[in-house]
Parts: structure tokens; sequence; C-alpha cells
């Protein structure tokens, strides 16, 4: 039987994938650091193409913009999704719907970012344009964890790092199988 396993801040929930919430199985892990094996599943490091995260990126409202006006994702002036986790784009979706500020993309998995395991070309990171609306609603409802950096309930890292917002998901931030709060 597939199950479909979700992170939340409370941790791991796992349904059977006949439950009636549409989606295919999906399963996030609840951060790097949990000892479990839906870690290594494959819903957490689910790569999507950049068409199919703008498509899902769209329907929810969100935008992106690139200084070079492309996506290719070997080009450092780009604004690529190509290879993103499937985690970290549901988790934008999650803040978005959480927040209901405005979100501007302006950094994906293109080259020219730091390298490591949870970078931006392994698909676990994104930067969005700074906005009062996040900026308020990140310093106000995430925990400081000192030098510009404020964690979720769900572990999720977002740093204030000069002029735009450097965002590390681990996990979809809360969302439930595909449903976000």
């Amino acid at each position: 039987m597939l199950r479909r396993t979700a992170a939340t801040a409370f941790g791991v929930v796992m349904l059977a994938a006949g439950a009636s919430l549409g989606a295919a199985p999906t399963s996030y892990a609840a951060s790097p650091a949990s000892d479990t094996t839906e870690q290594a599943d494959a819903g957490l490091l689910a790569k999507l193409t950049h068409a199919q995260a703008t498509e899902k990126f769209r329907a929810a409202g969100i935008t992106w913009s690139s200084s070079g006006g492309c996506s290719d994702r070997n080009n450092s002036t780009c604004t690529s999704f190509d290879q993103v986790n499937s985690a970290t784009v549901d988790g934008v979706i999650t803040l978005r719907g959480a927040t209901g500020c405005a979100i501007n993309l302006t950094g994906g998995t293109e080259t020219g970012h730091a390298s490591g395991t949870y970078s931006h070309w392994n698909g676990y990171k994104v930067d969005f344009s700074l906005s009062t609306c996040l900026t308020n609603y990140i310093t106000g409802t995430f925990s400081s964890i000192g030098g510009s950096k404020w964690k979720s309930a769900s572990g999720n890292v977002y740093y204030k790092e000069g002029d735009h917002w450097d965002v590390t998901y681990y996990n979809c931030g809360g969302c439930v199988a595909g449903v976000r709060p």
C-alpha cells in the first residue's frame, strides 16, 4: 500500500494513499536532523522541472523575476527552478498561504550560489525579494536564531541577506499531503 507522509510543525503524519486528497503520494521528512526512514523517501528529494515549478507558483499567485530575463540553470544571471525539490516549492506556497503576502522569487537552482548539501543548486533554497509584509511576518512569527536568521516551527530557515531573503526549505513548512494551511 502506498503511503503519503507530510511534515507538520509537530512531526510526521502518514496518510493512506487511498485518502481522498487527490494528489499523488508525496512524502516529506520533518527536518534534516530527523532519524526517520521518511527522510530518504523520494518525496523530499522529488525534483521538479522549471515548467512544473513555475506552474505551481503561478497557480498560487507567486511571481518570479530574473536579472538576466532567463531561466537557464547554468547561467548565474537567470532565475531557474530546474531540479528544485518539490518540498521547497510547497514550502513557498505554504508561506504564501500563511502570510497572504506577495512573494517574488529572485533566486532558485541556478549556478552562482554557495555550495553545500542544503544549497540552491541541490534544490533546498530560494531567494525572495524583500517586502514589509514578508519581513514583518517572518520576524514576528518565527524564532530568531541570531545572525539575521529566523527559524519556523517546522525547521525551515529564513536569512535576511542584505537585499533579499535567502530561505532553506528542509520540508514543506507544515503542509499536509498537499493541503496547506
